[in-house]
């Protein structure tokens, strides 16, 4: 046991004597997440709009005025004919703009009708789906609000509600997949490296020599990354709760536990990685292109696992932190307990058992 212990100290030698690696380990993560959470976002705020008003009258004036008076939109230009259009588009600045037709207000008050044309820069078509519901969400307001001072025959009133995420705040999204990608990116690719870097050292020989046995010097060289993931991930929670104001509804034991369970996933899935290969350059690209891109993109995190391709949601299932981002999610917003994740808490412990069995067996006892 006294081995055991000296063993796990010199790995935390190895990793506090190296600056380059403690920045790695701990600023990364910390970067990572203020630079999501105040940088990346899929809110929309500040966009900058043109008006085109033929009618330029009360009501016209009145809607233009209201959808200014939010935080979505920024009023760049007042155009004063269609062939303007295409041309501030080309410029890039403005996102929408918005047509009134002529004697928009007297077709509104006599007519009961009156038209809106709303025109968007779907260069980037998100961004134009949601300014063209924001714009479309205010002229409903503003319309439901005049008909409240007419006697109307009939009016229909839509009320909606958001769950779990009522402000609809990017960083609700961002924070549970960035605790995954970030445990990824320290368990997985700093553990790939380690007994690859023993190797390449030529100091494998004397773990060899040792009399401890290939699992205890597998454990022992995990345990400080095991620990230092874990500080990580507290880390990016505290960040998380009070700079962005994430809630975790749920049970914080739970979380931890889950947390926990899947460091020592990555854990032995990075080990896996040092075992199969030979160099330091090998693993580390194994790291980066294998497990980074995928957990990036097929783990659900940016884009939705549902809206891919069959053959990708099939291959997204064999993704850890896809399982792992549906259970933080859910007891992070959602308040679920154990009796509504077992399943994929149940697919994380098998991945564990894998590849550590895998380690186990790839892990060779001689040099030859």
């Amino acid at each position: 046991m006294n081995r055991f212990f000296a063993f796990v100290r010199k790995e935390f030698y190895h990793i506090i004597r190296d600056w380059r690696t403690l920045i790695i380990l701990i600023g990364m993560p910390i970067a990572q997440i203020l630079i999501f959470g105040f940088a990346i976002s899929n809110e929309i705020k500040g966009a900058k709009i043109a008006v085109l008003d033929y009618a330029r009258d009360q009501h016209s004036t009145a809607l233009i005025n209201k959808i200014l008076s939010t935080d979505y939109f920024i009023l760049e230009k007042y155009l004063t004919n269609k062939k303007e259009i295409e041309v501030i588009f080309k410029k890039g600045k403005v996102k929408e703009v918005i047509i009134f037709e002529e004697r928009f207000g007297e077709k509104f008050e006599k007519e009961k009708k009156a038209n809106i044309q709303i025109i968007a820069d779907a260069s980037d078509p998100n961004t134009a789906t949601m300014l063209l519901n924001y714009t479309q969400a205010i002229i409903s307001d503003y319309q439901m609000s005049q008909n409240l001072l007419r006697k109307l025959p009939f009016t229909i009133n839509i009320q909606s509600e958001m769950f779990y995420n009522k402000e609809l705040k990017g960083v609700y999204l961002f924070v549970p997949g960035l605790i995954a990608i970030i445990l990824m990116l320290v368990s997985a690719m700093m553990t790939s490296i380690s007994i690859t870097k023993e190797k390449e050292l030529g100091t494998m020989e004397i773990l060899l020599a040792t009399p401890m046995k290939p699992v205890i010097i597998i454990v022992a060289k995990v345990i400080p990354y095991l620990l230092l993931s874990f500080t990580n991930a507290i880390i990016i929670l505290t960040l998380g709760y009070f700079v962005f104001g994430v809630p975790i509804h749920g049970s914080l034991v739970l979380l931890l536990l889950e947390m926990l369970l899947f460091i020592l996933t990555v854990l032995s899935l990075g080990i896996f990685i040092s075992t199969a290969t030979s160099s330091q350059q090998v693993a580390l690209m194994a790291s980066l292109m294998g497990l980074m891109l995928p957990t990036i993109l097929l783990s659900g995190f940016l884009f939705p696992v549902e809206n891919m391709p069959l053959p990708l949601q099939l291959i997204s299932n064999i993704v850890p932190a896809k399982w792992f981002i549906i259970i933080i999610k859910g007891i992070m917003l959602k308040g679920v307990g154990i009796s509504l994740i077992w399943k994929e808490t149940l697919i994380l412990t098998g991945f564990m058992a894998f590849f550590i069995l895998l380690s186990i067996k790839k892990f060779k006892p001689r040099l030859a």
